[in-house]
């Protein structure tokens, strides 16, 4: 696959650093895992049994991000991936924990300066993969 010239790179994995406390390793774990679960920040603090404000201090210190942010990286990754695997626009929305179509395509706008329609395009393999 070829990059066009001035893109940048796009992966969570390799932008985010890895969490140095074991609670948050396994929040982070957990939303890596299933992306499409219910991850909004009351959640996760309930999971980890601490504040909401502590989480964040936890994020920014370790992670240099907020929860939020962070967990939209985590979907918006899934659903490239979900693009790339052949699901449709709506389907990598859904199972990506996005949500809508709308919802994807805003998160490209704003992280990746593209549409979800000319990612695939441009990053899809060409030719069948399958045996």
């Amino acid at each position: 696959m070829q990059r066009h010239g001035g893109q940048s790179q796009f992966s969570t994995a390799l932008a985010t650093p890895p969490a140095r406390s074991e609670l948050l390793r396994t929040l982070t774990d957990a939303v890596l895992t299933h992306p499409a679960a219910d991850h909004s920040l009351p959640a996760m603090a309930a999971t980890a049994a601490v504040s909401t404000r502590h989480l964040t201090r936890l994020f920014h210190a370790e992670l240099h991000t907020t929860p939020a942010r962070w967990v939209e990286r985590v979907r918006l990754n899934r659903a490239q991936q979900l693009l790339l695997d052949g699901h449709s626009i709506t389907s990598a929305a859904r199972h990506s924990g996005l949500g809508s179509d709308e919802t994807l395509r805003r998160a490209f706008a704003c992280h990746l300066g593209t549409t979800p329609t000319e990612y695939r395009t441009r990053f899809a393999t060409t030719g069948d993969s399958a045996p």
